[in-house]
């Protein structure tokens, strides 16, 4: 048998434009911010969207797992050029627990009455490149997706980030453009550099405290990306500490 490790890979890049999009770390409060570029665990979603193939476990269990067989990725990422970022105001409407705020109901007369404004950071102009480094069958598969020619249903819509911002375009390029890569931040004393941000590396849904999160750090402008922006998606949690 095939060591899966062993097997040819294929690389392939594709360019991602939206008007409006937003990736939220965890986080909660009256302002909502966004990391620069969507996380490895985001990417690796949407590609396997695309692809249509299902990523999560069986749905009748109380918090939704994701499969062991799910396929092997090397995803890097960078901006073409950084966003701009806007902030809206929104009113959050929340859910209290038991009886908490039921004296404001007879106020409302009928209404929401659990309402709080909150501030949400938008990333205005998107621009990104996502490589990755896959099996050819998997690389095939992603290209299928994009020009509409896998006949099977899929999870719901590619998105970015929010629901309700979705993309322009995914296109396949033979090579990419100048761009900054993004790669864990390793060396504890780096220069302060703009664009430095937290991002989710691999979600454990089971147990939360087992999610992998990392600093990273863009490169300078450079046509290919460094050998450290590759992150191999899915990782094994009981090896994950040692990388990030």
């Amino acid at each position: 048998m095939t060591n899966p490790d062993t097997k040819t890979l294929v690389e392939q890049f594709f360019q991602i434009k939206a008007p409006f999009a937003s990736f939220r770390p965890f986080q909660s409060g009256a302002y909502r911010s966004t990391t620069p570029v969507p996380s490895p665990s985001t990417v690796y979603g949407l590609l396997l969207n695309i692809a249509g193939i299902e990523q999560r476990a069986e749905l009748h269990n109380p918090v939704t797992q994701i499969k062991e067989d799910i396929p092997k990725i090397e995803i890097a990422i960078a901006q073409v050029y950084q966003s701009e970022i806007a902030i809206l105001t929104q009113q959050l409407h929340q859910y209290p627990v038991g009886n908490s705020g039921k004296e404001l109901a007879e106020k409302t007369y009928g209404s929401k009455y659990w309402i709080a404004p909150v501030r949400r950071e938008v990333l205005v102009n998107l621009n990104l490149v996502i490589g990755i480094k896959t099996e050819q069958w998997l690389c095939d598969r992603i290209l299928q997706g994009l020009n509409g020619e896998l006949d099977e249903p899929r999870y719901g819509l590619p998105f970015a980030g929010d629901n309700n911002f979705f993309f322009d375009s995914i296109e396949p390029i033979n090579s990419p453009p100048m761009a900054r890569w993004y790669s864990p931040l390793k060396q504890d004393n780096h220069p302060p550099e703009r664009g430095y941000c937290r991002l989710t590396v691999w979600i454990d849904r089971a147990d939360n405290s087992n999610t992998k999160i990392a600093v990273f750090a863009p490169s300078s402008f450079c046509l290919y990306p460094p050998k450290s922006a590759w992150i191999q998606l899915p990782i094994a949690v009981e090896n994950a500490g040692n990388k990030y």
